[in-house]
């Protein structure tokens, strides 16, 4: 099952321990601890690898005990019912897939193990995707895809009308995603990456006040809960997101991962 929290201070050095899995120049720790110190401005989550039975929702309920039915909850995911956004968690799935205990590197401070992670910076109406990472062990099983989806939801809820990212001129996987979600080349940043000095191209989504786009928005988000084949519960402990990345954006030449070497 997975389940998508909000990061916290007690997360980053997990977190860093999947971006250095995932990325040749990962951010430092103390970049994200900065990050986490404005979640007025900023929006960061993990993705979290749980055991079924040790998941409560926001009512206390577990996953198997959840009384809303399946496809109410699809319904929901795909922003046909109206959904509050518990404290700690963005569109809650439960996938029934592995124990946490099984996972090879189990986070040491007592949560679930960490898959994936995203995050973003907002100003005015303006949403930059700074980082989207999925464990090379996790991909191609739409978990980059759900962790951008949940960026896309976070936007909107704050109001948001675009969003934007940077990603490597060679990776093609993810320019595919970024375009099946209306996001177009609108320009290109020279030697972005460090590490290679390879260029960016810079994109951009649609507008998100455009009815026609969330409508698009809307049935790929369907698609996506009928790929992971979930069983959706409300949960106050998570969500769920898919990432399927391996590129970076952000203004330190990191640019969203998602969807690179699926």
């Amino acid at each position: 099952m997975y389940r998508i929290d909000l990061m916290t201070q007690e997360d980053v050095l997990e977190v860093s321990r999947v971006e250095r899995n995932c990325f040749s120049n990962p951010w430092p720790v103390s970049a994200y601890r900065r990050e986490l110190r404005s979640p007025e401005q900023n929006f960061y989550i993990v993705l979290r690898d749980v055991p079924r039975n040790g998941v409560e929702s926001a009512n206390g309920t577990k996953p198997n005990d959840a009384p809303v039915a399946e496809g109410a909850e699809r319904e929901r995911l795909a922003g046909l019912l109206p959904r509050a956004v518990p404290r700690r968690t963005l569109l809650p799935l439960a996938l029934g897939r592995r124990n946490a205990g099984d996972h090879p590197a189990a986070a040491s401070n007592g949560q679930s193990p960490i898959l994936g992670f995203a995050g973003m910076w907002m100003l005015y109406d303006e949403a930059h995707i700074t980082t989207i990472g999925v464990e090379p062990a996790s991909r191609g099983q739409g978990l980059g895809e759900l962790l951008l989806v949940a960026m896309f939801d976070e936007a909107i809820r704050r109001g948001v009308n675009w969003l934007t990212l940077e990603v490597r001129v060679s990776n093609d996987s993810a320019q595919a995603l970024y375009q099946k979600y209306g996001f177009a080349v609108q320009g290109t940043r020279r030697r972005y990456y460090s590490d290679n000095n390879e260029d960016a191209h810079i994109m951009w989504s649609r507008a998100l006040d455009d009815p026609e786009y969330r409508g698009h928005l809307m049935l790929l988000r369907r698609a996506l809960a009928d790929r992971l084949g979930a069983s959706w519960t409300s949960g106050h402990a998570g969500t769920s997101s898919t990432t399927t990345p391996d590129d970076r954006n952000g203004s330190n030449g990191h640019e969203p991962s998602v969807v690179r070497d699926r």
